[in-house]
């Protein structure tokens, strides 16, 4: 009996535009942005909605108030975009498609890169992670990047950005390990076939160091020497907005990106 009351008395409060309104706005004040800035883009939000209700209606849409969903943070003048994926993303895409092999293993790499690669290349995503989708060309196997099921030297063409720094540091609920960098980048070598190609991104900085939980940092020196003996094809750098062609010890914190190679 009390549940239905309940039940009522919502339903009724669902029909009044106002409460639709502070809900909605509710909703878009659950974010991270400071509470002025919140407030400001909301009042923007509502002076939009004011116009836009005030205008000629277009019958073919319904415009019901509790279906009201404030992006009160869209209105940029630039596009929102993180340089670090936009670029070495970019640039693992273009290596590979360049390089055309006939089948394309990614060890825990972005899914979204992973898919847009197996739309020209026949590509197997590895993952601790499953991942319920599917799309031609493109195949899931769950593994762990230190124990890959794939015999020595079987791998043509390997992919693993921005994931070796994670190993070890519990951040995606992997065990704790203080050479888990280490040791995956030994296992990506040992399944890599003589004359594969590995692709490869890590933070790099001033010195080697850990930002504990979320990922270790190298110098070049350090990642190079991990990646012995694998021959090194190329090398690019991000710094902020930039992708440069070599590693400033000066500019800090940063990030690697490194095309290598096994010797036949």
């Amino acid at each position: 009996m009390i549940m239905t009351i309940l039940r009522k008395i919502k339903a009724t409060i669902k029909k009044v535009s106002a409460v639709k309104m502070t809900l909605a706005g509710r909703r878009a004040m659950k974010t991270n942005d400071g509470k002025l800035k919140r407030l400001f883009f909301l009042k923007d939000f509502f002076s939009d909605l004011k116009k836009y209700r005030a205008m000629k209606k277009n019958d073919a849409f319904a415009l019901p108030l509790e279906n009201l969903k404030p992006c009160i943070f869209d209105k940029t003048n630039d596009t929102p975009v993180d340089p670090v994926y936009f670029y070495q993303d970019s640039w693992c895409a273009k290596k590979i498609f360049e390089n055309k092999p006939a089948h394309h293993y990614d060890i825990g790499s972005k899914a979204e890169m992973v898919g847009i690669i197996s739309q020209f290349t026949p590509t197997t995503m590895v993952d601790i992670r499953p991942i319920n989708l599917a799309m031609p060309s493109f195949s899931f196997q769950t593994a762990d990047i230190l124990h890959l099921p794939f015999p020595d030297d079987s791998l043509p063409s390997v992919s693993s950005i921005c994931v070796v720094e994670h190993i070890g540091l519990g951040r995606y609920g992997d065990a704790l390990d203080p050479y888990g960098s280490e040791k995956a980048i030994d296992e990506l070598k040992r399944v890599l076939a003589p004359g594969g190609d590995l692709y490869l991104s890590v933070p790099v900085d001033d010195r080697s160091k850990i930002y504990f939980n979320a990922h270790r940092a190298f110098t070049r020196d350090h990642i190079l020497r991990l990646l012995k003996p694998l021959e090194l094809l190329e090398e690019k750098y991000i710094y902020g907005r930039e992708l440069c062609d070599t590693y400033d010890v000066t500019q800090g914190f940063g990030t690697g990106l490194y095309h290598v190679r096994k010797t036949p």
